[in-house]
């Protein structure tokens, strides 16, 4: 039977990244992601519901996310579910977490999305490719109503 493990989230950090180092020198670190998702009741009525994920970067990763993420910078996570099991005080714990094998920044470079101001580093990835003029997105004109005169309802 064949398997697929594959997570994309977005979302926001919780808390900022707190870089540690294995025995092996490899870097580690453990972020808190806050996913958002808006839709409609029932009623009509707007309502949010936010996930809380956490998610373990590793390696150069790790280091870039301690270096240039805080508290609230919107990022983009690729990576698999795993799940953990431990005793604590005769308990037993389990936990879904998510390991991260790619990460994309996605606040303003010099600010508004976290990092303290300082510039996002340029990354070779899939997600992120530098922008020249001609890379940039035009939306084109405002949203039009609809020919029958009533709103898209999402």
């Amino acid at each position: 039977m064949a398997s697929y493990n594959r997570v994309i989230l977005v979302g926001n950090l919780t808390r900022d990244p707190e870089l540690r180092y294995i025995p092996s020198g490899t870097a580690v670190t453990d972020i808190g992601l806050a996913v958002n998702d808006r839709r409609k009741n029932a009623n009509g009525e707007w309502v949010e519901d936010t996930t809380f994920v956490d998610v373990t970067l590793w390696a150069r990763q790790a280091e870039v996310a301690s270096e240039y993420l805080s508290k609230g910078s919107p990022v983009l996570i690729e990576g698999r579910l795993k799940f953990d099991q431990w005793e604590q005080e005769g308990q037993k714990r389990s936990k879904l977490k998510v390991v991260g094998e790619r990460m994309q920044m996605l606040g303003t470079r010099g600010g508004g999305g976290g990092g303290g101001g300082q510039p996002a580093p340029q990354q070779d990835s899939e997600y992120s490719q530098p922008a020249g003029p001609e890379d940039q997105y035009d939306p084109g004109p405002g949203p039009q109503e609809s020919p029958g005169g009533s709103d898209i309802p999402f």
